[in-house]
């Protein structure tokens, strides 16, 4: 007798709907990527209240970051807390900021993609050798956003359909869209694009102190938002990062959600370079060199994990105030601005380190508690 394909708990089982029916699978994680309370013959399990005050634990503690330095900008400079120094602070980290939300729903899915800030460097070099060979701005607007889609349909692909590490792959296209830069622009330099683009990019949205780039982010960031922990979509993309074969046996379609993220980072990261050459008024080859690692460590400071299935837009969103924060903070503190990478690398092992202590030590434990067996066992044998 063929089972009940719409029985819950069968692979692929839909519900009046026609969506997938809740599954029993381990792993599975809530909207808010945390552990779901699983139901089974035991009955309910889990304990998702203490869940959710881990997350709510780890926000908190960027809040108190956050505070932390302004208190340390504004003791240490009276223009920290200027109107003018928000906004110079809010227009250097536009574009680092809008490529950290496409990059924390990939993470959370299991993923990771490196090659961010090339796409950003490759969609600037095309903005700048079309506009000098006389493109009008609309259709390069257009190419550029066709030239995303197609740079994250090659990370997509190149990961979902031949399962190949995300790692490796972003690392090759990190260096493939560089080398496409330099193919386009080579030594040249287009510094004439028209001012009312360029204005852009240095401007305030009018009535308002905030930079152009940092409005679109907390516009974005509302929008992935309300995808990732109020939607099918973004349920999906937890319970993916959790168990990836949890969530195939639910019926979830990993492969194309996965390939979709990755399309989407390419169309925002492009974007990112647009507003990225407006604001220097420059396309080189090598603009945005080096922006990945800054992409990763706020991303990994949000509280996102690096194994997937955690993390949340609100985390992401303190996470670029505390970083920009305190970049912006030691600048006016004459910090050796080449000495920065110093501040990207601490909060990289910082964001790695911190929530996997508890794991650490308790490792460290066992293994002490080994060593400190072995001796009174191998005298045990001896007697």
């Amino acid at each position: 007798m063929e089972p009940d394909r719409n029985a819950p708990g069968q692979p692929g089982a839909q519900d009046a709907a026609g969506q997938p029916a809740a599954q029993d699978a381990p792993g599975q994680q809530d909207a808010a990527g945390q552990p779901a309370a699983q139901t089974g013959r035991g009955g309910l399990r889990g304990d998702l209240p203490g869940a959710l005050r881990g997350a709510l634990r780890w926000e908190t503690g960027l809040g108190l970051v956050i505070i932390a330095i302004v208190v340390f900008g504004a003791s240490t400079s009276s223009e920290f807390l200027s109107g003018s120094n928000f906004f110079y602070l809010g227009l250097s980290a536009g574009e680092i900021a809008i490529m950290t939300l496409p990059m924390a729903l990939i993470i959370i899915s299991g993923e990771i993609d490196l090659s961010v800030a090339s796409t950003l460097g490759m969609s600037s070099a095309l903005l700048g050798i079309l506009w000098s060979k006389g493109w009008p701005m609309p259709a390069i607007f257009v190419a550029v956003v066709l030239l995303g889609v197609v740079a994250g349909a090659i990370n997509g692909l190149l990961v979902t359909r031949l399962g190949l590490p995300s790692l490796a792959v972003t690392i090759g296209t990190l260096a493939l869209y560089g080398g496409v830069a330099l193919i386009l622009l080579g030594a040249k330099t287009v510094a004439d694009f028209p001012a009312p683009y360029t204005d852009i990019g240095v401007s305030p949205i009018p009535h308002t102190e905030l930079p152009w780039s940092g409005g679109i982010f907390i516009v974005l960031a509302v929008i992935f938002g309300v995808v990732l922990h109020a939607t099918p979509f973004g349920r999906s993309i937890y319970a993916m990062g959790a168990n990836k074969e949890a969530a195939q046996f639910a019926g979830i379609r990993v492969k194309r959600i996965k390939t979709i993220l990755y399309i989407v980072s390419g169309v925002i990261c492009s974007l990112a370079g647009v507003l990225y050459t407006f604001r220097l008024n420059t396309a080189v080859q090598n603009n945005g060199v080096g922006l990945e690692l800054d992409v990763v460590a706020i991303v990994l400071l949000a509280g996102v994990s690096i194994f997937g299935g955690k993390g949340s837009i609100v985390g992401v969103v303190l996470a670029v105030l505390a970083f920009a924060g305190l970049q912006n903070a030691l600048f006016l503190t004459n910090f050796n601005q080449e000495a920065t990478g110093i501040v990207t690398g601490g909060l990289l092992l910082i964001s790695v380190f911190v929530p996997n202590a508890a794991s650490f030590t308790a490792r460290l434990r066992a293994l002490l508690v080994r060593r400190a067996r072995a001796p009174s066992a191998v005298g045990a044998v001896h007697d």
